[in-house]
């Protein structure tokens, strides 16, 4: 256990060092420079905040990789060795950083950040991370593989989309990013290299969460940018990708994976869609800013930002919890993911109920 757990620790603990140092720099660069995100109508804050928080993310998890291969190494175990897919998943997530960077400094359409990040996502499935099998998700199991390659690009997208735009008060998108990957953490400790590599930017997100979250303004606060969370929800969909790729013994393994990845993305992925056919519905493109997202009508409602990102990270274990037992209780995988849907569309219908009695 050892042999996991300390290369793991080092990892975090590498990353929590990194970002503890190199968030106030990064401040004190964006007050210089006057890199700021400027308050606007569909913003919530009022007052210019530093937005580049997120360029430390990357940096910090290749250095928490490194600390953990070389405490393998000192423990009298191999270097790690990185596939085809690690590799890959670097380089495509290099690209989202990058236009996310770019996005935080200069500003880019979003038409044109979806083209890159479509080329971004195209790069995984080439190197045979495609999911073939649905494990009875919507009662289909085996599916053709060009089928998968389509279904698997469209999936890192919405993923990668998903944390980006729930990232819309203090704390949610990293919140809810430090559940998902400490969780992966833990589920794909049979990879120390890939589990490192999540420890290192779990340890990363809990420093700037506290930044982002208790952080004054004009002060220590800061967000992260699309380069976070671009990053971000990129890496959280090649784990969820390459944790349904991993050798299975029991017969109902690949269902109950296909499960855990659903309910880890699962509200982030419902908020993306809902706002998105809710926009077309409404006539508005999808790519149109809006204040719809499930954080939006909880504070519409009421709340304050602080209660709302408790709410919603409340949802997020309920959910795990429920799915849980109902795993642990044989109900197959279609009707918790139902369920999981109707729960998420109860708490939002009644959300809005609560708003129009308030008019």
């Amino acid at each position: 256990m050892s042999k996991i757990i300390f290369p793991l620790v080092a990892s975090f603990l590498m990353a929590v060092i990194i970002t503890a140092i190199g968030l106030p720099l990064i401040i004190k660069a964006c007050r210089y420079f006057k890199y700021y995100d400027l308050p606007d109508e569909r913003k919530l804050h009022s007052k210019p905040v530093p937005r580049l928080g997120g360029l430390i993310f990357m940096p910090a998890a290749v250095a928490g990789l490194f600390v953990a291969s070389w405490t393998q190494v000192l423990m009298g175990g191999d270097e790690f060795v990185f596939g085809v897919s690690t590799i890959a998943m670097t380089f495509g997530g290099l690209i989202i950083y990058i236009i996310g960077v770019i996005d935080d400094r200069y500003g880019m359409k979003a038409f044109h950040k979806f083209i890159i990040q479509t080329i971004a996502a195209f790069i995984l499935p080439l190197c045979n991370l495609v999911v073939t099998d649905l494990n009875g998700l919507f009662g289909l199991h085996q599916i053709p593989f060009a089928v998968g390659y389509v279904l698997t690009v469209i999936s890192i997208l919405i993923i990668v989309n998903a944390i980006n735009l729930i990232d819309g008060i203090d704390g949610l998108s990293s919140g809810l990013c430090i559940l998902i990957l400490s969780a992966y953490t833990v589920l794909l400790n049979d990879n120390l290299a890939i589990a490192s590599l999540d420890a290192a930017i779990v340890g990363s997100l809990i420093v700037f969460w506290f930044f982002n979250v208790f952080g004054k303004v004009g002060g220590n606060k800061i967000f992260m940018g699309d380069a976070g969370s671009l990053f971000l929800g990129y890496v959280c969909a090649y784990m969820s990708i390459k944790s349904l790729m991993r050798p299975i013994a029991p017969e109902d393994c690949g269902e109950k994976q296909m499960l855990i990845s659903i309910t880890l993305l699962l509200i982030p992925v419902l908020d993306v869609i809902r706002v998105a056919v809710q926009r077309r519905l409404t006539g508005h493109g999808i790519f149109e800013p809006d204040k719809t997202h499930i954080h939006h009508i909880l504070m519409k409602a009421g709340l304050s930002m602080h209660v709302t990102l408790v709410c919603i990270l409340s949802l997020f274990l309920l959910i795990c919890g429920i799915n849980y037992a109902l795993w642990q209780c044989h109900f197959p995988m279609p009707f918790i993911v139902l369920m999981d849907i109707a729960i998420y569309a109860l708490v939002c219908w009644v959300v809005m109920l609560v708003d129009k009695s308030d008019d």
